[in-house]
């Protein structure tokens, strides 16, 4: 029996099973989850219907879950704001939601999903704690913001309040997530980077950019006005019109100061203005850095002292969902934690929920590069099998711990979003 398999076909673990007792052991058996991944779904054709952010609406995870489980995945890549609204107000038009904590924290309160059954969650004991009580280590400090635990998990199946602590009943079930910090171009900027303020500096003007997602560049903006030591926050994630109006109102004069190049809302238009020079320094995520340098430009994504914004992002279910569909969403959620899909996430720049299972899948030369921090043996490829670093090469910032270790703040909802979203329309619009 390959490790493969044994992957596939593990048990329902010893916690869960104790959890949950005898009686939803006998309803996972029913389901498949004990077995493995069962192969009805190729004699009773299903298709689940799923719509998310473009970093991990991927055709070749759609390809890999028709070819391992007979599923057919109908695939719709938003940006977060689209997503946000599309989960709200069209319910009926998808099976699947692929969405981040902090949107999370705006769709669910409206009914519009279902709270996922954790006893059917074959890996759940392999989640990274991160999403189960907001820690990487025990002795870790929980970052600010919408941290994923903190609207990870319901009372119940008919809740819609967020549980103050880990239940049976998960609202997303976690797949990928990351840290993020400045992408600067070595060979342009000049000098060493080392802090969120770098991007204001003068000598950049007119060569920067900010993404224009309004929950997330808000975050960029807070990074890079506490490390100016122009406002210390209460909670970045969660501020104060006040904090939020001194924050724009210092936005909005770098802007007609002409600090700014773009504010860009696409993973490719972060990559075009990085690639053809017009910016040097700006919001970045972590597989944008990596195709910049695939087309043999310098690129690199920047630890900076003051520490990450991070972002974490889930699987849903409609809660429409139920019979053989229901089934075959947990089927297919179990299949996505088992390992496949968290190496090509890895493989990306991105981290698994499930790093255990995602190990292995990849070569120790792979892990070691891209999860413990080690020095390539070889060359590393991309999932398609481009290479996107040279053999010697050291992941910028270091290990998964050095980094998920450094996150100050996570994406964020704040209580006063509808204010804040106002103030940076007229930012963007100033």
């Amino acid at each position: 029996m390959t490790k493969k398999t044994e992957m596939n076909s593990a048990g329902i673990s010893r916690r869960t099973l104790l959890k949950t007792g005898a009686a939803a052991a006998g309803l996972a058996a029913g389901s498949g989850i004990i077995t493995g991944f069962p192969t009805i779904w190729a004699q009773n054709p299903i298709t689940l219907r799923q719509f998310g952010t473009g970093v991990s609406n991927i055709n070749a995870i759609a390809d890999k879950c028709k070819e391992d489980l007979g599923i057919t995945l109908e695939m719709t890549a938003t940006d977060s704001d689209a997503a946000a609204q599309r989960a709200v107000t069209q319910p009926d038009s998808y099976d699947i939601a692929d969405i981040e904590y902090w949107i999370a924290k705006k769709v669910f309160p409206s009914g519009v999903m279902q709270p996922m059954d954790v006893s059917k969650i074959k890996y759940f004991d392999k989640i990274v704690p991160l999403f189960i009580n907001g820690k990487l280590t025990p002795d870790s400090v929980i970052a600010q913001g919408t941290a994923p635990h903190t609207v990870g998990f319901v009372e119940a199946a008919d809740a819609k309040a967020f549980a103050k602590e880990p239940t049976n009943w998960m609202t997303l079930i976690p797949t990928i997530y990351n840290a993020d910090t400045l992408g600067i171009r070595p060979d342009l900027v000049g000098r060493d980077i080392t802090s969120w303020a770098d991007i204001m500096d003068p000598a950049f003007k007119g060569k920067t950019a900010i993404l224009n997602i309004p929950s997330i560049g808000i975050m960029d903006a807070a990074m890079i006005m506490e490390a100016m030591g122009n406002i210390k926050y209460a909670d970045k994630g969660n501020m104060t019109k006040e904090e939020i109006d001194k924050t724009i109102d210092f936005m909005i004069k770098a802007k007609q100061d002409g600090q700014f190049r773009a504010f860009w809302k696409s993973f490719d238009e972060s990559v075009n203005l990085m690639a053809s020079g017009e910016v040097v320094i700006q919001s970045m995520w972590s597989p944008a850095v990596a195709a910049v340098r695939s087309k043999g430009i310098a690129c690199k994504y920047q630890p900076l002292k003051e520490g990450y914004r991070a972002w974490g992002g889930g699987l849903g279910m409609a809660r429409h969902l139920e019979g053989a569909k229901l089934d075959a969403a947990y089927e297919y959620i179990n299949w996505y934690l088992s390992g496949w899909v968290g190496a090509y996430l890895n493989r990306q720049g991105y981290y698994s929920a499930a790093m255990e299972t995602a190990k292995e899948f990849m070569s120790p030369d792979e892990w070691g590069y891209w999860v413990e921090g080690k020095p390539a043996q070889g060359d590393i490829l991309s999932p398609e099998g481009k290479i996107m670093e040279k053999a010697g090469a050291v992941r910028d910032g270091g290990s998964f711990e050095e980094r998920m270790g450094k996150v100050a703040c996570w994406n964020s909802v704040m209580d006063e979003d509808r204010y804040m979203v106002r103030r940076w329309n007229e930012f963007i619009a100033a």
